[in-house]
């Protein structure tokens, strides 16, 4: 599992058009990689929208945004294109990077216990290095992009 201090890794998988993203492609930019459990939930929703709304202020702060989620490419894209969303999606169905990062848990859900993913965001800076992970427990889905939003 990935830690503050920790290097991310190269390559991080495949965005909603099938094209590979790599860490290298954002060289010289800090990262915002959210892992969120499934497109077109409420919470995921908002939380993504969130990041649509404040998107431009990311890019003018030096930063990009990346969802990943172990949705397919074609759930994704209609998310994507249904919420406007100006930033690419992983599509991590075989849950590579969603292990490597260590958001891959037990939740419960109406006293039930179950596996799946488990909302974090990670900041990664310009070197490729994490320099913040924030727990599910520290989210508010309608206000995340917000709340860790860097000072213009």
């Amino acid at each position: 599992m990935l830690q503050v201090g920790d290097k991310a890794p190269d390559v991080l998988g495949y965005d909603q058009e099938g094209r590979e993203l790599r860490l290298s492609d954002y060289a010289g930019r800090k990262l915002v990689l959210y892992f969120y459990p499934k497109d077109a939930t409420p919470g995921c929703t908002a939380e993504a929208c969130s990041f649509r709304d404040h998107y431009e202020r990311y890019q003018k702060a030096g930063y990009e945004v990346l969802g990943v989620s172990a949705d397919a490419a074609a759930s994704h894209k209609r998310f994507i294109e249904r919420q406007a969303l100006p930033f690419n999606l992983i599509a991590d169905t075989d849950r590579k990077l969603i292990e490597r990062f260590g958001v891959w848990g037990e939740k419960m859900l109406y006293g039930k216990k179950y596996m799946g993913l488990l909302r974090t965001t990670f900041i990664i800076d310009e070197a490729g290095v994490i320099i913040r992970r924030i727990e599910a427990k520290e989210i508010n889905t309608r206000r995340h992009a917000e709340d860790i939003l860097p000072e213009p």
